[in-house]
């Protein structure tokens, strides 16, 4: 984003006046190289070049304008910072989702894009501090080492269906494409909404690509201490690790890519999308709860059970969830898109730090206008009205239906305005 910026032509650097002694390329060099500086550098730089065009009369006049360059230079100097270094458009994003949505009604590809991003953040190991070195969500899945891990069978197909949406959107980075598609797909497929956040920064090379085996596998010898080994290293629980298994309602296993499952069920071998391979679920593009009734039943010989889908309902702690999530789709969506959001943040580093919400209007919706009695007096002068005249007003105006945040109807007010008028002349009438 920041480069791209850069690298385009300054209009400012066309017929400008003073700063014309600077040429176009030179100063696009010192944007460019402030913008790599301490804060502190880039006022001293900002400072420099500004007073070396403003020759001044006395030295009064020149302390004056350094401090009222210092306060620009500042301000400037932070909101450019911040545009420069974002490291996703949040108008890119909202855009990369509707095309993403196109895409998985075209091509079936929701378990593969869920995949896509759980991979990607599934490195993660908590007790490395340093970024990339902790692994996480961070666009490493896109080099060719990574994708070559056992675990990543097949993924590459899933890049290559994104790929054309990155193209159109380079002001998005990979870590925040493989999240956005992975939870778009859960949501589209009938999922719940994901509390997702973006902002994530990529690696920048193939050598900062985590080493193979930090992935689960689907048949080790402890199903139960693997899947704990693998997910605490994550900072998961046992919770969020029965949760996270229930996407396996999405999906296939081929076992030209894992090992696992039939080449094909009555339920694959006409697709949507290739078919073949072994379903979990009937329904195997709909997200639901059927995953866990069908693991626990486990009727069905053209279902798919991996020995850690069983240990779910063997596992006393695992079953105590399995079987709530059985019951309960409600409890399993919302237990699902708490963990699922967290996955997603696992190892990111977001610039800006707090992460980007492309769900939030809150700062486009106008907030209704509170409650202020003086606005309803009239006449030039007005006078303050007491405490306690301000509570009986409100009173009377929260009784009649009004509220702080819910203006009276004009019809309500303009009977209270004939209301006082017509006591008014009465009071003064019998005044008389």
């Amino acid at each position: 984003m920041a480069a791209a910026r850069l690298s385009a032509p300054s209009m400012a650097c066309i017929g400008a006046g003073a700063g014309a002694a600077l040429p176009c390329s030179s100063r696009l060099a010192v944007t460019r190289s402030s913008l790599r500086l301490s804060s502190s550098h880039r006022l001293t730089a900002f400072r420099s070049l500004v007073l070396v065009h403003s020759p001044l009369r006395s030295a009064q006049q020149r302390s004056l304008q350094m401090r009222t360059l210092d306060r620009c230079a500042i301000r400037a100097s932070s909101a450019a910072t911040s545009a420069a270094t974002a490291a996703s458009d949040a108008a890119q994003l909202r855009s990369a989702r509707e095309d993403i949505k196109e895409l998985l009604r075209s091509t079936f590809c929701h378990p593969i894009l869920v995949r896509l991003g759980w991979h990607d953040a599934g490195t993660y190991d908590k007790n490395i501090e340093e970024w990339p070195q902790r692994g996480g969500a961070n666009g490493s899945l896109r080099f060719e080492i990574e994708l070559k891990h056992a675990a990543n069978a097949g993924l590459v197909n899933a890049l290559k269906l994104i790929q054309p949406i990155k193209d159109k959107y380079s002001g998005i980075t990979y870590a925040d494409l493989f999240q956005l598609a992975s939870a778009t797909a859960i949501e589209d497929a009938g999922g719940p909404k994901i509390p997702m956040k973006y902002g994530r920064v990529d690696v920048s090379g193939a050598e900062q690509c985590p080493p193979e085996g930090k992935l689960p596998d689907a048949g080790p010898p402890s199903p139960g201490a693997h899947l704990r080994d693998v997910f605490y290293r994550m900072g998961l629980d046992d919770k969020e690790i029965v949760a996270l298994s229930g996407a396996h309602t999405l999906g296939r296993s081929r076992p030209e890519r894992s090992g696992w499952g039939k080449p094909e069920t009555k339920y694959t071998k006409d697709g949507p999308g290739a078919p073949g391979g072994q379903s979990w679920t009937v329904q195997w593009l709909k997200f639901d709860n059927s995953y866990f009734k069908e693991i626990k039943e486990r009727k069905d010989e053209d279902l798919l059970v991996l020995p850690t889908d069983a240990v779910l309902f063997d596992d006393p702690s695992f079953k105590f969830y399995a079987e709530k999530y059985a019951e309960d789709q409600e409890t399993f969506f919302k237990d699902y898109a708490e963990a699922h959001a967290k996955l997603s943040n696992l190892g990111a580093k977001f610039d800006p730090p707090e992460g980007i919400d492309i769900d939030d209007d809150s700062k486009s919706a106008s907030a209704p206008e509170p409650f202020v009695a003086a606005k309803y007096s009239s006449g030039e002068k007005k006078r303050e009205l007491s405490d306690a005249m301000k509570q009986k007003i409100r009173a009377e105006y929260e009784g009649l239906g009004g509220s702080p945040d819910k203006p009276l109807k004009s019809n309500y007010f303009l009977n209270i305005m004939i209301l006082i008028a017509v006591l008014a002349i009465l009071t003064s009438l019998l005044g008389n």
